[in-house]
């Protein structure tokens, strides 16, 4: 290997090391990015109407953070309400499971051998709840970086939306000139998916959210309203968010009563049962067909390796990286390659020609 390929190794290494190291500044701006291209979309359909694009652009954006205060303000006073009155009714709710066990002692024999009691159960959870509690105050520690990282992505995000194209010219600018009119036409597709991709989340946030509304009040678990909206923001990350959003209701329904948190757990297991036969598949056919492995792994990898940020945004690096894969690797090289007359190889040996060889060899 000569000097130059040792110094083009070098540098692609060194290249590869510091993407890494900014890693997560990375995702920010891919976040910004899908942002970017949803209100884009939004932006161009108000401009059909008539409208300016900075009119179309502040409308948008107004409208959003509205909706945003309007969320906050219906789930943060009624979660910290509920956390507070969860904090006075545990021990409560301990005492009556408590009698409960003492109950069915009472009633089975030899339970007591099989069942550990309250108290040891509360022995073992403690060590558990402390290191919760510890987890809890580093979050909270960490929240003004996460509100930095916010402002952060919603600053790029109104940058690329009040004018996008210099920035989509300038990572153009980055390939062969033969081949930037190409990867024009890829960024076209990967902007039609994205914004698929998030018209299909956004309907099926608001029918989860409706549905698990309506479940909720049906079995007169407080706090309905809090926690479907909760339900409906978790859609957008799917396999992980489902199972998160039936946390809070179980939680509070397990004060009242046991069996009102069981049947809590039933409608959730119905609602997301709908959604993957019923939901899903008219959602999808709209949007870039990923395979439920694929999206389950993606969301598995990049969470481990960037965090809370990776899991969210698993679902549309996927989408982008199957475009891109799909229109570079697929069709610009290996469908167009040729088959060369000096590496043809041989037809295979037909079965009944194969027959005929073992036929002769062990005669």
């Amino acid at each position: 290997m000569g000097l130059g390929k040792w110094v083009g190794f070098l540098g692609l290494a060194i290249a590869l090391y510091i993407l890494w190291e900014i890693r997560q500044v990375l995702l920010l701006v891919f976040a910004a990015v899908v942002f970017a291209t949803a209100f884009n979309s939004l932006v161009r359909r108000l401009q059909r109407v008539g409208m300016k694009r900075s009119g179309a652009v502040a409308l948008s954006i107004g409208t959003f953070l509205v909706l945003l205060v309007i969320f906050v303000a219906l789930i943060v006073p009624p979660f910290i309400t509920q956390f507070q009155q969860l904090v006075e009714l545990v021990p409560k709710g301990l005492d009556n499971l408590q009698n409960r066990f003492q109950d069915m002692q009472s009633m089975i024999p030899g339970y007591s051998q099989f069942v550990p009691g309250v108290d040891d159960l509360i022995r073992q959870i403690q060590p558990l709840a402390a290191r919760v509690v510890g987890n809890f105050f580093a979050w909270f520690s960490n929240a003004l970086a996460i509100v930095i990282n916010l402002l952060l992505v919603v600053i790029l995000t109104v940058m690329f939306l009040i004018n996008p194209q210099p920035y989509r010219r300038g990572f153009v600018l980055l390939f062969p000139s033969f081949y930037r009119r190409r990867v024009d036409q890829i960024l076209s597709l990967c902007e039609i998916a994205l914004v698929n991709w998030v018209g299909g989340t956004l309907i099926n946030m608001v029918v989860i959210g409706t549905v698990s509304g309506i479940g909720l009040l049906i079995l007169g678990v407080p706090l309905a309203l809090a926690n479907a909206l909760l339900a409906g923001l978790l859609e957008a990350i799917p396999n992980v968010g489902p199972a998160l959003s039936v946390i809070p209701p179980v939680a509070i329904a397990l004060i009242e009563d046991p069996f009102k948190a069981g049947a809590v757990i039933v409608l959730y297991i119905v609602i997301q049962q709908l959604e993957q036969y019923l939901l899903v598949p008219f959602v999808m056919s709209k949007q870039v067909s990923l395979l439920p492995a694929v999206t389950l792994l993606s969301q598995v990898i990049f969470a481990i390796s960037f965090g809370f940020l990776g899991l969210f945004l698993a679902i549309p690096l996927v989408i982008v990286g199957q475009i891109w894969l799909q229109e570079v690797l697929i069709k610009d090289v290996l469908d167009p390659w040729q088959e060369s007359e000096k590496f043809k190889l041989e037809p295979a040996i037909d079965a009944e020609e194969l027959d005929v060889t073992s036929e002769t060899e062990h005669s």
